[in-house]
């Protein structure tokens, strides 16, 4: 790895840190662009996105519910499937042919969710799910979390919001936890296949580390809607370059 790329993505990752612990989230779609954009390789991705998703989203969840918002009922449901999910998908391991379209994919359908939802009202739609229904949509996203490499917040706060579920702040929290589990259960998956770990990771979670602490503590003076459009917009990038290229 050249000095550039030693130089720019520790700060990039910062950045996507303190942007994504603001709104709850662990910011591993957002490392997975920075990474794609600087053509890091595809085997230090998943792993990598991973390790600062657990960090960044241990932060957000304890700042979160330490203050209050956080739905014990909103959160069982999803995460009783998406946990074991998670760790399916970690010990599926993908040629680069399948990973890169993948999480180009999720990286686009995360730029369309998080331009959407940064308009959305506070119980929009008031839907119902049932217990049965929040656990399979639990399971789907925790699948595609532990493939990917993703926490899955970019799926349910949305989902959250859109459905009337909860207001912003409790999405935030609830998101904020579920992106922890999974992200720790796709990683134990993920280690069981594990082929290549980047030596910079440290310095990486040391900047994810002070992102999310100040995203965190911060958030609730920060605009979602500014911070979800230009994160949409990376995103975009991001998963064209890896769906094309």
């Amino acid at each position: 790895m050249d000095l550039t790329l030693l130089l720019l993505l520790p700060a990039g990752i910062l950045l996507i840190a303190f942007l994504y612990s603001s709104v709850g989230h662990g910011g591993a779609s957002g490392y997975l662009a920075l990474m794609a954009i600087l053509s890091v390789s595809h085997l230090t991705m998943r792993p990598a996105a991973l390790l600062l998703n657990i960090l960044v989203a241990s932060i957000a969840a304890w700042h979160f519910i330490r203050a209050g918002y956080f739905s014990t009922r909103i959160f069982i449901p999803f995460a009783l499937a998406s946990v074991p999910a998670a760790f399916i998908g970690g010990t599926i391991v993908l040629g680069e042919d399948l990973y890169k379209p993948l999480v180009g994919v999720v990286l686009l359908y995360g730029a369309y969710r998080l331009f959407r939802s940064s308009g959305s009202t506070e119980g929009a739609q008031n839907v119902n799910l049932s217990f049965l229904t929040m656990f399979l949509i639990g399971a789907g996203i925790g699948l595609v979390s532990g493939l990917t490499g993703v926490g899955g917040g970019i799926f349910l706060s949305p989902l959250l919001l859109l459905a009337g579920l909860c207001n912003t702040k409790t999405a935030s929290g609830v998101a904020a936890l579920f992106v922890l589990v999974n992200s720790v259960a796709g990683l134990a998956g993920t280690l069981i296949s594990l082929q290549h770990l980047e030596p910079a990771i440290g310095a990486w979670l040391l900047a994810a580390g002070l992102g999310g602490l100040l995203g965190a503590r911060f958030g609730s003076r920060v605009s979602p809607f500014i911070i979800r459009r230009l994160l949409s917009i990376v995103l975009i990038i991001a998963g064209l370059k890896m769906v094309f290229t």
